[in-house]
Parts: C-alpha cells; sequence; structure tokens
C-alpha cells in the first residue's frame, strides 16, 4: 500500500473519525480533556502502527494529563478500533501531542490586540 494512495487515505480518514468518537465519548478517565481533537492520522502501509495527532485545548498540565490518560487507555481504543474497522491488523496507536490549534488561537488573539490598538485612521469616514 503506497502512502498517498487511495486506500491509504480511506484508512487514515476512518481511522482518525472512530478514534475521535471514542476518545470523545466512551472513555471516562478524568484525566482526559473534553477539549481534546485528534488532528491528523498516519496508519504505516504494514497497517502495524499508527500515529495520532492529539490536540488539547488548555495549559500544559492539561495537555500532559490529557496525554497520560489516552496512554493508559490505549488497550480499550486498540480494541474500540479493531471491533469497528476491520483491518488486517489493528496498528499498535502513539499519541502525538499537537498545539497547531492552540498556537493558532493565540495568534488569532494577538492580532486582535494589535488591530485593537492601532489609531483609528481618520480618512475612512471621510467621502469622496
Amino acid at each position: 500500500m503506497r502512502k498517498n494512495s487511495v486506500k491509504s487515505t480511506r484508512i487514515n480518514g476512518e481511522v482518525q473519525r472512530v478514534l475521535a468518537e471514542v476518545i470523545r465519548g466512551e472513555i471516562k478517565d478524568p484525566r482526559i480533556s473534553p477539549l481534546t481533537s485528534v488532528v491528523a492520522v498516519e496508519v504505516a502501509p504494514d497497517l502495524k502502527t499508527c500515529k495520532a495527532w492529539i490536540s488539547v485545548l488548555g495549559d500544559e498540565q492539561a495537555r500532559k494529563d490529557t496525554h497520560a490518560g489516552l496512554r493508559s487507555a490505549e488497550g480499550y481504543i486498540k480494541n474500540q478500533l479493531a471491533r469497528r474497522i476491520n483491518l488486517r491488523n489493528t496498528p499498535e496507536i502513539t499519541f502525538i501531542m499537537d498545539q497547531s490549534i492552540e498556537y493558532g488561537v493565540n495568534m488569532l488573539k494577538k492580532i486582535d490586540e494589535v488591530i485593537s490598538e492601532m489609531p483609528e485612521r481618520e480618512d475612512e469616514g471621510a467621502e469622496n
């Protein structure tokens, strides 16, 4: 299976969907933040390993707690993945913390601050 083939893209999308459902609705670990999302998934061509990029909106402690909670629930998550997706092998999942969403939120806040501090241009309201 090639890395960018249609089959690999479909498998990645399906694994991402199932992971998001399981993390969002089925894991009862209080360490896992409710603001957790699965950003991307990359399943290896041999279907034995899977990298899942997880984003947590919150502070550093919330990210650490969520990562610990996900690692402790790996067996349950893998079991649910095997039940819902019929693959030759059920991949071992590696969770990677991704801060791109938080970075984007922080950049938007900074842009808003700069815009609010800019003096109003007087010639915008003038008619020609």
